[in-house]
């Protein structure tokens, strides 16, 4: 209920109509899941109905490795396989990111524990080419460390283990096999893996399945204390060489299956049987809806991110009181001076920045191309803002897979208005008449780029036969949201900017250019662009590690709000650093701005740049020149996106900052 007293201090009745809409809409949503991740009840196979269920789906997902950028479906290393007609639909990020998702071989009942039990028996005949050319593609696997990602109940199976500082981590994916090379080094899983040129693949899992019963719960009330929730699936990958397929064993005293380097001479014979035990825990301790934090607080990042946080926020405070000098000390007197004209003495004296008022709204060379990098860095820079603060209230967190990228996809074809009307605003500012060229320039150049780059690596994808390539149907799907949904928002957008009136500078420009003196070598253009970018990027490299991590190292990113405080931090230096920059130019009597504030700040993406080149050859283990290739052909679009985003944030930074000091001073 609202208070009369609250509505005495409301003015507008439409208002209270809002407050109420959204006090309603909070009180249902107490009641309300995201997709996907709504708890699932489970029971045994007798008590099963409507609410629960008895059947634990484990899915497999796509292989990837740090070794390669490309990522493989499950089927493609000759493993056993469910029935892949029930899989489940990926949404268009899960596409774009290449996930795969299939169910597997393996059978599984809630409560019902399982010894040792067989999937699938895998014959491989030497001198025959599909069992020569699948136990390649098999041992090439191992060879490159590519890992299972294995799902249940939208959970992944996680493979924990003592790291040498004796603390526990728990990787959300786990090694195929092992090779052993020549100096023995190569399987530290288990200390029998140890003959050299040998592989060992871990053809034996055992999944250990813990639980919340809901016993003592009011929604397991009439399933007694057959129901519950499935809180962790941990995986332990082991290596057995089974003597007889028919009735395995699994236990620990059973010898590994090694498989050597060569290949199996004409007429040998190779099995490999692929077995399974399931185990299920009790484990009232923990809720359902923490069941994500034994994963998350086995990643130790948290104190170096508020050290990222703590350097980010030094550099601002740098930066605020430089800029806070300026403007309260030097550019106070600078208007205090210009503005007392009592004598022609004084006139005379003037310096600086005033001298160039006639010429620092003069347009600049390729206004049209400037105008268009606007356009499309505000579309990237809006995306960038909503997609963080959607992911910072929960909506894109790990569990809603594929939401991130579908998320960031939707609202940048969606923003094709702001950049169309940003775009045509400036560019009319300068006095453009080629409106036509505008629109069409800003709704192709830069997407067209990032989709050209795209489809480039995808080509390379199709021909190393990766599920990491996006189907033609997908792509025709994008291409539509980009000619039927972004062109036309575009040129809605640059409708109405080219129907307003053109922006009214403070000042009149003079019909003739002034001469620019000759300037120092820190007032260059080159040497400032430069320097510009150091600090925004000092501010992000740290959180730049652990989202690169991320993309190329398999972590789980889900620190989204640290990030967005990064973003605000970025956002902010790369405004201050840029107004900085600007004014010492314009004191300088340089008057060419409008370029050189977009550069600045945007150039923190040649920084960008520099760093995941400095990543690739430090962090990554990348040998193929296909994987190098998609490696910086994906750090190519990333480094575009984000060069129009930190040069946009400068620009309209700059542009405010000289829009208000001219407005100020008395000109004649």
């Amino acid at each position: 209920m609202i208070s009369p007293r609250c509505r005495r201090t409301m003015a507008v009745p439409y208002q209270i109509e809002m407050l109420l809409i959204l006090v309603y809409a909070l009180t249902l949503s107490e009641g309300f899941y995201l997709p996907g991740l709504a708890p699932v009840n489970y029971c045994k196979k007798a008590d099963v109905s409507s609410t629960c269920k008895s059947d634990v789906t484990l899915y497999v997902n796509r292989l990837n490795t740090e070794e390669s950028v490309i990522p493989y479906e499950y089927h493609h290393f000759d493993f056993c396989l469910g029935k892949e007609e029930n899989s489940p639909v990926e949404n268009l990020g899960q596409v774009v990111f290449g996930e795969r998702i299939r169910p597997g071989p393996y059978r599984i009942q809630f409560l019902e524990e399982v010894e040792c039990a067989v999937a699938c028996r895998k014959n491989y005949t030497g001198g025959n080419a599909d069992s020569d050319r699948r136990m390649m593609v098999l041992k090439k696997g191992i060879s490159l460390n590519y890992q299972h990602h294995w799902i249940v109940d939208n959970m992944p199976v996680t493979w924990c283990y003592q790291l040498e500082t004796g603390k526990q981590y728990c990787s959300t994916g786990f090694p195929m096999g092992c090779l052993v090379r020549p100096d023995g080094e190569g399987c530290a899983i288990n200390g029998q893996y140890n003959r050299p040129l040998h592989y060992y693949p871990f053809n034996h899992v055992d999944l250990e399945i813990t639980y919340h019963s809901g016993k003592t719960e009011e929604w397991g009330m009439g399933f007694g204390g057959s129901s519950g929730r499935i809180i962790s699936v941990k995986v332990t990958p082991k290596s057995m060489n089974h003597a007889d397929p028919n009735n395995p064993s699994c236990g620990e005293s059973e010898p590994p299956l090694a498989i050597r380097e060569s290949s199996l001479k004409t007429g040998e014979f190779q099995s490999i049987v692929y077995t399974y035990s399931v185990k299920f825990t009790l484990n009232n301790n923990v809720k359902w809806s923490s069941r994500w934090d034994y994963i998350l607080e086995s990643m130790p990042h948290t104190n170096i991110q508020w050290f990222s946080i703590l350097n980010s926020l030094v550099i601002v405070l740098f930066l605020s009181g430089m800029v806070a000098m300026i403007m309260l000390r030097t550019l106070h007197k600078d208007i205090a001076r210009y503005n007392q004209m009592d004598s022609g003495e004084d006139a005379q004296e003037e310096f600086g920045w005033k001298l160039v008022h006639g010429d620092v709204f003069r347009p600049p060379r390729k206004g049209m191309l400037l105008s268009v990098f606007l356009g499309s860095g505000v579309q990237v820079l809006v995306m960038a803002m909503v997609t963080l603060a959607f992911a910072c209230l929960g909506f894109l967190s790990p569990a809603n897979r594929g939401a991130l990228m579908t998320c960031s996809m939707v609202l940048f074809v969606s923003l094709g208005t702001p950049a169309g009307y940003v775009s045509a605003r400036i560019y009319k500012s300068f006095g453009g008449v080629k409106w036509k060229s505008n629109v069409i320039l800003t709704s192709i150049v830069c997407p067209g780029v990032v989709f050209s780059l795209f489809f480039v690596m995808n080509l390379v994808l199709w021909g190393e036969g990766s599920s990491g390539a996006v189907p033609f149907s997908t792509l025709i799907a994008l291409l539509s949201l980009w000619f039927g949904v972004s062109v036309p928002l575009t040129f809605v957008g640059a409708y109405f900017g080219f129907r307003k009136r053109a922006l009214e500078h403070p000042v009149r420009t003079n019909q003739i250019p002034r001469q620019i003196p000759d300037q120092s070598i820190y007032t260059q253009p080159i040497p400032g662009i430069v320097m510009g970018g150091v600090l925004p990027f000092g501010c992000i490299f740290i959180q730049l590690f652990f989202i690169l991590s991320s993309l190329w190292s398999n972590q789980m990113y889900y620190m989204f709000g640290f990030l967005f405080l990064v973003f605000l931090i970025l956002v902010i230096t790369c405004s201050e650093t840029t107004i900085l920059l600007c004014y010492f130019h314009l004191c300088a009597e340089d008057y060419h701005w409008w370029w050189r504030s977009f550069l600045t700040s945007g150039f923190t993406a040649v920084y960008l740049f520099i760093y995941c080149c400095h990543y690739f050859v430090t962090k990554l283990s990348i040998k193929d020149s296909a994987s190098t290739f998609l490696y910086f052909g994906y750090t190519a679009i990333m480094v575009v996106l984000f060069f129009l985003l930190t040069g946009t944030i400068g620009f309209f930074a700059c542009f405010w900052f000289i829009r208000k000091i001219y407005s100020v001073v008395k000109v004649d």
